[in-house]
Parts: C-alpha cells; sequence; structure tokens
C-alpha cells in the first residue's frame, strides 16, 4: 500500500497535489509520503513481534537522514555499508547499539570509526577482515563483537547483479570457511564471535530461498555452539521485493510465517536488513517533458529527468511504471522516455503505452524510494535532485537541489594553471 493516489484527474503524495510540489520545487524531484514509510516500517516489524528480533534498515537503498531519523524513532537500526553511512546514522541519531556493518572492503578508518562508536556488529567477510578487525580493536584497547557472513549458494533468482548469494559472488565465506575462520578467531584477543549473517539477494519474490538459506544456517549455528561458541543474533539480511510492475511478492506476514516455522528453540536474537521493501513504494520521481520528438522509428517523450537522476532502468533493465500527474483523456502512444544526457542508454521507459504528454506536464515515475535518489550521480555535470518529504496536508524539503556552485565547490585549480 502506497499514499500516491489520484483525486479526480490528479495525482496526489497523501493530501497534497504532486503538481503543487513541481511547480513550487522544481523538477526533477523526488517527493516521499511519511504515511507510507510509517507503514511499512511497522508492517514488517510487527510481523515478528512474536520473536527476539531487531530490524535494521538497509541504509543504502535510501540514505537520508530525516528517514534514518523516522525509522530510528520508530525503534529500528540500521544496516551500514560504509563510514559514509555510519556518518549519516549517526547524525540521525541511530543509537549504536542497533547499527551492524557489512561490506566486503571495509577500510582501516571505517573499522576505527565503528569501533570508536561501539556498533553492535560488524558482519565480517572474509579471514583477513577478521584479523584486520583484530588488529585494530587491539590498538584501541577494545574487543569486536562480530558476526560470521556465510554465502550459503543459494540462487536468489534475481537480477544477476542484485545476487548476492551464490558462490561466484564476491559477498561473504563459504559454511565450511566460517568454521576455520570461528577456530581461527578463538587465537584472537580481540574478537568476540557472537553470531551468523547472510544475505542473498535483492527483490526477491519468493520466500523459498530464504528458507533454504535459514536451514543451511542454522545447521551452521549448531556446529559452532557444539565448539563452543555462544552464538546469540542471525541476522537473515533483506532482499523481499516490491511490486514494480507484475511482480507478487510475499507479504512481510507471508515472510515472516515462512521463516518463523524454521526457527523453532533457535534462541537468537533475529536481526533483518530490509530497505526496499519499506522505502521502495514510498517514493516517485517527477519529471517535467522538455519535448515530443518522433522519426521514423520511435516516438520520444524528452524529459529533464535522466539517468543521472534514476540510473535502475538503464543500469538493470528495470521496470517503472509510469503516469501522468494530470490525467486526461489523451490518445496512448507507444514512446520512449528518455532524458538530456548524452548517452544512448539515457532512459526511463522504453517501448512504453503512455497518454501522450504535451511540453511542459509533469510525469509520475512510480516505485522510485529505493536506489533512486541514493545512486544518483552528477554525471553530465547535473545537479541532483531534490528530496521532499510529505506529511498530512504539508510537505517539507529534506534536501536542497544541488546548484552549479555546489558541483564545482570541492575543486580546485593549481597555481600553474591560476594565471
Amino acid at each position: 500500500m502506497h499514499h500516491f493516489q489520484y483525486k479526480g484527474d490528479e495525482l496526489y503524495c497523501e493530501e497534497v497535489p504532486v503538481r503543487l510540489i513541481a511547480e513550487k520545487i522544481g523538477t526533477p524531484c523526488y517527493i516521499y509520503s511519511l504515511a507510507t514509510l510509517s507503514h511499512h516500517f511497522t508492517t514488517f516489524d510487527s510481523a515478528f513481534k512474536s520473536v527476539a528480533h531487531l530490524t535494521c534498515y538497509s541504509v543504502k537503498a535510501n540514505s537520508n537522514i530525516a528517514i534514518l531519523k523516522l525509522f530510528g524513532s520508530m525503534g529500528g537500526g540500521v544496516d551500514i555499508v560504509s563510514g559514509g553511512e555510519l556518518y549519516r546514522a549517526r547524525r540521525a541519531a541511530i543509537p549504536p547499539e542497533r547499527i551492524v556493518y557489512s561490506g566486503v572492503g571495509k577500510t582501516v578508518e571505517e573499522i576505527d570509526f565503528a569501533l570508536r562508536e561501539k556498533i553492535l556488529l560488524f558482519n565480517v567477510e572474509s579471514v583477513q577482515e577478521l584479523d584486520q578487525i583484530n588488529r585494530r580493536a587491539e590498538s584501541m584497547s577494545k574487543k569486536a563483537s562480530v558476526s560470521l557472513r556465510v554465502n550459503p549458494d543459494i540462487d536468489p533468482n534475481t537480477h544477476p547483479y542484485i545476487s548476492t548469494g551464490m558462490k561466484k559472488n564476491k559477498f561473504g565465506i563459504s559454511a565450511d570457511s566460517a568454521m576455520r575462520a570461528s577456530e581461527r578467531a578463538k587465537n584472537l584477543r580481540n574478537i568476540e564471535i557472537v553470531g551468523l549473517d547472510c544475505h542473498i539477494g535483492s527483490q526477491l519474490t519468493d520466500v523459498t530461498p530464504f528458507v533454504d538459506a535459514l536451514r543451511r544456517l542454522r545447521s551452521l549455528i549448531d556446529r559452532l555452539r557444539q565448539t563452543g561458541f555462544h552464538i546469540r543474533y542471525l541476522d537473515l539480511g533483506g532482499g523481499l521485493g516490491i511490486v514494480y510492475d507484475q511482480e507478487a511478492p510475499p507479504q512481510p506476514h507471508e515472510y515472516a510465517r515462512a521463516l518463523l516455522g524454521e526457527l523453532e528453540n533457535i534462541d537468537c536474537t533475529l536481526i533483518f536488513e530490509p530497505g526496499r521493501v519499506i522505502v521502495g513504494n514510498a517514493g516517485i520521481l517527477v519529471t517535467k517533458v522538455l519535448y515530443i520528438k518522433r522519426n521514423q522509428a520511435k516516438n520520444f517523450v524528452i524529459t529533464d529527468g535522466a539517468m543521472n537522476d534514476l540510473v535502475r532502468p538503464s543500469l538493470y533493465g528495470s521496470y517503472h511504471y509510469i503516469q501522468p500527474v494530470l490525467r486526461s483523456l489523451k490518445e496512448t502512444e507507444v514512446v520512449d522516455v528518455v532524458g538530456p544526457i548524452c548517452e544512448s542508454g539515457d532512459f526511463l521507459a522504453k517501448d512504453r503505452g503512455l497518454p501522450m504528454p504535451a511540453a511542459g506536464d509533469f510525469l509520475a515515475v512510480m516505485s522510485a524510494g529505493a536506489y533512486g535518489f541514493s545512486m544518483s550521480s552528477n554525471y553530465n555535470s547535473r545537479p541532483r535532485a531534490p528530496e521532499v518529504l510529505v506529511k498530512g496536508g504539508q510537505y517539507f524539503v529534506i534536501r536542497q537541489r544541488e546548484t552549479w556552485e555546489d558541483l564545482v565547490r570541492p575543486e580546485t585549480v593549481p597555481d600553474f594553471l591560476a594565471g
């Protein structure tokens, strides 16, 4: 469910006309619904109310600190994958005991930052990383709590770029490697293994891969406990899909029912890392039509939104439903919706049936709350779009539109060129 609905022929976000925001703030712009964000977080979190758990929102999906602040105020934690995301989380007042740190390439500076902040867990993805965390913890006279990220070699049946739990992927270690790493950790005085973690992929629309992965992890927990480890946390990652087009992903309560059926007497606090399922359908990208261009092969709707604003269609071939902000009875035509960037790969939709808009019309690109702004860039020296949060009949700019001056502010010209 989301709170983007037509009232008459005009698209609203909650009680605010999308057209009003587009006219006042300009386009392209991202618009998020507070009611949708809150509803989705509550729906996911409450699905596991019968067991000890922590819902750690995946920051990479949408990292605006206002959104992080919202989830933190609702009792949520965060899953981070960089020092920058940890900085955002702490700026949003997320308690460190609700922060887990994933990712294959943690630097010394990032590890030190996380140790100083006393986060809950490092999800460790290699033996070398385990050694590095131990060295850094020793240098700071600290003891790091770690969870071993296990690669269960499960095919998640999703796009290969967002598949993360197969042996050909860069993430995690095998079950046998995890056992060897645990034995090694017994000799590392500044490391304590307290959990297991896995993440098999993103945009999954079937619970079966999740259940298969859980069964493999449960077996490994038993093996680790038999060798003397007190495994207190089981991090099952994220990856639950949403509806972009015709998908039929399981609802959070169906996902929970499938997992809880395998968790009897597990004696662990469960950690979940949902991202897309919470924010994906809570946001849209609004763009303005600049020109209509026709040639012998194609009809093009050229907008001021581009692949630098929303890269998913270009990168993954992803589908985003596009609809007019103001509905009309115009005849539907097959078009490519494209942006101004000098790449043939710059498109928001290809061969899409759309009521033919006119220059100046606004279009809403739906399901853009996840991996939209967070993956945006300044390619072609385009300022990044603003972000707007709607609460009932009010809206708030939670990130200002970048300016041309912002683009060059970090840059300097050497003296030998200055003259």
